[in-house]
């Protein structure tokens, strides 16, 4: 896929209740949004820009060298939010694939980025995103831990049948552990936004069921690394520690 038709979109928003300004704390001298930038653009897939509603992580991001764009505050999810970005960032309608990149990811790898993209050689894919295989039974077990439920289709990829929070699938062989870096064909992401929110994406907590169950395909590039979310003050210390080595 030519880097022209791919846009990197990554949400901003400063109303985490557990880290509040999360995008703009600290980590070895950068605000953690730059962190997930850089990352981006090492990846080399496309244009980048940060979709926020706060002039603050704009600044911020513009003073990095990076692009940013102003977005309602009033959007329910990260994909609402891209979905507008990518009406301001691209009113011609070139970008053909749009990738929503989470900015509390400050440690995940480039080429798992890339990664995302590979689904979607197949025309009958609609969304892409990333899984790694799950090692410990706390991983099983915690609800916090969603996990991708598949019909295996090669070594490294799954069609994604279900995402849950519980441990699944039952009895012996692996479990995958979902990585909410989604890649979206631009139709699907039209489409996506403009249905309701579903029984079980309600139930769950789990946005991507309502690609689901409205009959969509995703389909799951298997990684061997989960990227360390930073949600609490211990993520943040320990992505702070990781960070400080490179």
């Amino acid at each position: 896929m030519t880097e022209t038709r791919n846009l990197v979109l990554i949400p901003a928003r400063m109303a985490a209740t557990r880290l509040p300004g999360k995008p703009l704390l600290d980590i070895a001298g950068l605000p953690m949004i730059v962190h997930v930038l850089r990352r981006a653009e090492a990846a080399q897939i496309g244009r980048v820009a940060v979709a926020t509603d706060t002039p603050e992580i704009a600044a911020a991001v513009n003073a990095h060298g990076f692009e940013a764009v102003m977005t309602r505050a009033d959007h329910p999810s990260g994909s609402d939010r891209i979905h507008e970005a990518l009406g301001k960032l691209d009113p011609r309608r070139e970008a053909e694939i749009v990738v929503n990149l989470q900015g509390d990811f400050p440690t995940i790898r480039p080429d798992n980025i890339r990664s995302v993209l590979a689904p979607l050689a197949d025309p009958a894919v609609d969304i892409a995103t990333l899984a790694a295989e799950i090692h410990t039974e706390e991983e099983s077990t915690n609800p916090n831990v969603v996990k991708a439920v598949g019909a295996r289709l090669s070594a490294r990829r799954l069609r994604a049948l279900y995402f849950t929070r519980a441990t699944a699938p039952w009895g012996d062989g692996p479990r995958y552990h979902h990585i909410g870096l989604y890649a979206y064909r631009r139709a699907a992401l039209e489409r996506f936004v403009a249905l309701a929110p579903s029984v079980l994406e309600q139930q769950e907590k789990l946005e991507q069921l309502r690609a689901l169950e409205a009959g969509m395909r995703i389909d799951i590039t298997i990684v061997d690394t989960v990227p360390r979310g930073v949600d609490t003050p211990a993520d943040l210390e320990t992505a702070r520690q990781i960070l400080a080595k490179t």
